[in-house]
């Protein structure tokens, strides 16, 4: 009789696991629906100045709710190079910030321009100046700027519970490029910024020569700046790449500290055994984290 028990319990056990497998293994093999990250949505966007589209990846706080928000504002983290950039800062500054290790904000990523390739709407949108060595075309940070300024800094605020005080902007490489010219030029456009591997070799250094025309012109600087290169960054790990990046953001950071500027908060960090194809997500929740340390 109890022989007989256990074999049945047996064979029930055995018939359950059998039939559960193909079951679980058939449930997760069979979706075909596309993953996505929560509380997000796309919003197409076009340059009215000229006609390109674009578009913004938007991200809402865990707490956001459509209705009954009261006065409740968001600073904003707005990213260059979307298709690359909102994942990794979506991931990396989730668990943050559902337990309250940093402050909420909404995440917008600005997608390159749809109707060409990636790298010439970046080497166009992202450089301040023409560079006539350069085959694709350059020098359009100022009419980029302007759509942000203009057109996506507007679409925004008008959707969603945004605090135009608030604004972050992260960029890395070509996009850190931008960020630092947005930081010289147009510094009132954003609050905080995170520059990741910035490309400020581009055009002789032309960034040192702005910097140094703010600096005759201006005696403050009201912002806060987290800079980040990979230690792995220079000639010497690349064999075919001349720019030495970490020389160049090391220079930075010391002449923006040399300055002295009132109202200039300043971090700067190398990242051990980064390269530039590794560095930006250390960058991003480090910088991040920095901003929105709560």
């Amino acid at each position: 009789m109890q022989r007989t028990t256990v074999q049945l319990i047996f064979k029930s056990l055995l018939i359950f696991l059998l039939g559960a497998g193909p079951a679980i293994a058939g449930t997760a093999t069979s979706s075909s629906s596309p993953f996505t990250i929560p509380r997000t949505e796309t919003i197409a966007v076009t340059d009215p100045e000229t006609q390109r589209n674009y578009e913004l990846f938007i991200k809402l706080p865990r707490s956001y709710k459509k209705q009954g928000m009261g006065d409740r504002r968001y600073p904003v983290i707005y990213m260059t190079d979307a298709m690359y950039t909102f994942q990794v800062v979506s991931g990396a500054t989730r668990y943050p910030m559902a337990i309250k290790k940093m402050e909420e904000a909404i995440l917008v990523g600005v997608s390159w321009d749809k109707a060409i390739h990636s790298t010439p709407s970046r080497v166009r949108d992202y450089t301040p100046s023409i560079d006539t060595e350069w085959k694709l075309e350059t020098g359009g940070a100022e009419a980029h700027l302007r759509f942000l300024r203009d057109t996506v800094f507007p679409t925004v605020e008008e959707h969603y519970p945004a605090d135009p005080a608030g604004r972050t902007y992260v960029g890395n490489s070509l996009g850190g490029l931008l960020g630092a010219y947005a930081l010289l030029k147009h510094t009132g456009m954003f609050r905080n910024y995170v520059l990741g591997s910035p490309s400020l070799w581009f055009d002789e250094r032309i960034i040192f020569d702005l910097e140094a025309e703010y600096a005759r012109k201006r005696q403050d600087l009201r912002a806060r700046v987290y800079l980040s290169i990979g230690s792995l960054e220079h000639p010497g790990h690349y064999k075919s790449w001349p720019h030495d990046l970490v020389a160049d953001a090391d220079r930075f950071h010391r002449t923006l500290s040399a300055r002295h500027y009132p109202g200039l908060e300043l971090e700067y960090r190398v990242i051990e055994g980064a390269d530039h194809e590794t560095a930006f997500p250390t960058t991003a929740i480090q910088g991040l984290y920095w901003l929105f340390r709560i």
